[in-house]
């Protein structure tokens, strides 16, 4: 069984930034990220191999969003720069392997003004 803790969102106003963390009891796992906003189904966001080696992120956060994890620490993190009204909704952190997978509880990302 592994634990995720995720935390860092809140309200934020456009063009700010945020870094979302996600804190595991695990490092061997891919991790990623994905969001749900109202009404929408969940997508992914971004993607980390176990080592950090090789990250993947959707085309609608390129340039803005970066994933990265400290294996020292089990954590994963999410900094995300020139936040959009677009990219409100609940981010979740997840990880995956060996044939399993674990969702974080989720944490709220509001970008308004």
């Amino acid at each position: 069984q592994v634990q995720l803790v995720e935390s860092g969102g809140g309200l934020v106003q456009p063009g700010g930034s945020l870094r979302l963390s996600c804190a595991a009891s695990s490092n061997k796992y891919f991790m990623g990220w994905f969001r749900q906003a109202p009404g929408k189904p969940r997508r992914i966001v971004a993607v980390i191999n176990p080592s950090g080696s090789s990250t993947n992120l959707a085309d609608s956060v390129k340039g803005r969003f970066t994933i990265s994890r400290d294996n020292a620490t089990s954590t994963v993190y999410l900094q995300m720069n020139d936040l959009r009204s677009e990219d409100t909704a609940v981010y979740y952190c997840k990880a995956w392997g060996e044939g399993t997978d674990y969702w974080g509880q989720g944490t709220q990302v509001t970008v308004s003004s």
